[in-house]
């Protein structure tokens, strides 16, 4: 129950934060970035006490060493993979092209009898 009280209290926090951006619209807009950035932050702080953010916290920090562990392409396979795919969007617009030619001639010149 507390956890929920908590998270809907972050949530009118972002709200807020939202809020005073349109209503002090006559404000430099630093200042209303600020006011949204303000919220969002006082939203986190709140949300970090509650289980579902101390879940989200672990999460995200699994997250950030399971990216460590990819095993990322080097520039040669990237360039090369790259290339394949440049070479096969080449071939298929030239058999689409030919298809489209193709058809173009089947209906305009054999069905329809019109001549270019």
């Amino acid at each position: 129950m507390a956890d929920n009280i908590k998270i809907g209290f972050a949530v009118l926090l972002v709200i807020a934060g939202l809020a005073g951006f349109y209503w002090f619209s006559q404000s430099p807009l630093i200042a209303r970035v600020g006011m949204v950035v303000a919220g969002l932050a006082a939203a986190a702080a709140v949300a970090w006490f509650s289980a579902p953010g101390r879940e989200f916290v672990a999460f995200a920090r699994e997250s950030v060493a399971e990216v460590k562990k990819v095993v990322w392409p080097t520039r040669k396979e990237s360039m090369q993979s790259a290339a394949a795919v440049f070479a096969f969007v080449v071939v298929m617009a030239v058999f689409l092209w030919i298809v489209d030619k193709g058809l173009e001639w089947a209906l305009y010149d054999l069905i329809l009898g019109w001549k270019r």
